[in-house]
């Protein structure tokens, strides 16, 4: 594969130092995945990056560490590292949260790349799925519930994203579409969820994450995987639906003791508990799903996002058009039937080791 095919290409990453601690690693047993980690993940991005040709990359400032031990890592110049793009960090205002993503998507997408690697978990992924539009997402998991991203070796992914972005393998063939679920209140768009929305008769937003069982009234899924962790994986428990399927999935809660279908499911990581379940409805698109409780707190993916009250309508609605992610399998399939992984002259090698 000749890394000097491709001109001009950027890719941005966007990687959250926050993703992977949350108050889950109190209540339950999810590992923390450490700054350190992801640094070096990025590192291995670049080079897989690099060597399909993608010559800069825009990255996110942050107050968390990542950005500092990056610019160290730039510094020092081995072997391994020749190949790099060139990184560019983000001239951006930093606060600390969802709004840093959001901004830094928007100057991602204005300065033209041709895809966006994440790091984090679902959250994160929601927030960048909400800016992103067309160009297309390289999603790797290192948060708490992690269903819509993958656990992928980051230089592969960096390889299969580079292929993307170069044009080198095809979209209409590496690239697939997703659903997401939208929330209105009172007809108004809030927010988006490219896993699950679930509401909850608490009223408070508190420390976000939602892991009391108890509380639950509805779970609403764009898709429902049985080897899933966090809330949709009690719709998998039941009914399983791929990512795929034109159809998401409702289903109404109830007190154990009213109910006769009791399912267990890992709504967290540790954490094993019993749901009662009441009904179980299929979602149609664009079908517009009541809340059912008059007062409360919706969780997007995980996240205690928007309280709502007796003046409030909350509605949920599945929508298929969501963000494009890359399929890391079937890119390097496609690669490797195109023959870009075979170097058929000495001269291709050279021209490679040499950058």
């Amino acid at each position: 594969m000749n890394p000097r095919l491709a001109k001009n290409v950027t890719v941005g990453i966007i990687a959250n130092p926050a993703s992977g601690r949350d108050i889950r690693r109190l209540v339950a047993r999810a590992s923390v995945f450490p700054v350190a980690e992801k640094c070096q993940m990025i590192t291995r991005l670049l080079s897989g990056l690099g060597s399909t040709g993608v010559r800069r990359v825009l990255t996110i400032p942050d107050v968390g560490g990542i950005a500092e031990r990056l610019r160290r890592a730039l510094l020092s110049s081995d072997e391994g590292s020749r190949c790099w793009p060139q990184v560019e960090f983000l001239d951006m205002p930093i606060e600390d949260g969802p709004q840093d993503t959001l901004r830094a998507v928007e100057r991602m997408i204005a300065a033209g790349v041709s895809a966006i690697i994440v790091l984090g978990g679902d959250g994160t992924h929601r927030w960048v799925a909400e800016m992103c539009g067309q160009v297309p997402l390289a999603a790797l998991s290192t948060g708490t519930n992690n269903v819509f991203p993958e656990i992928r070796e980051a230089t592969i992914a960096g390889i299969a994203t580079g292929l993307v972005a170069t044009g080198k393998v095809s979209k209409e063939e590496s690239v697939k579409r997703n659903k997401v679920l939208r929330v209105e209140v009172n007809r108004a768009r809030r927010a988006l969820a490219v896993v699950d929305v679930s509401v909850s008769s608490e009223w408070f937003l508190g420390s976000r994450a939602l892991w009391r069982p108890e509380s639950l009234s509805q779970i609403f899924v764009t898709f429902s995987e049985s080897d899933a962790i966090g809330l949709s994986a009690v719709a998998g428990a039941i009914r399983p639906i791929s990512r795929r399927q034109p159809v998401g999935l409702r289903l109404d809660l109830a007190p154990l003791h009213e109910t006769s279908l009791i399912v267990n499911a890992a709504i967290a990581p540790g954490l094993v508990a019993p749901m009662g379940i009441a009904a179980v409805h299929e979602i149609r698109c664009g079908e517009s799903q009541l809340v059912k409780i008059p007062r409360g707190v919706i969780a997007i993916d995980g996240e205690r996002e928007i309280e709502f009250g007796p003046d409030h309508e909350a509605v949920v609605w599945l929508d298929l058009e969501g963000p494009l992610t890359i399929d890391f399998e079937q890119t390097m399939t496609l690669a490797a039937k195109q023959g870009l992984f075979a170097c058929q002259q000495v001269a291709t090698v050279l021209a490679g080791l040499g950058c």
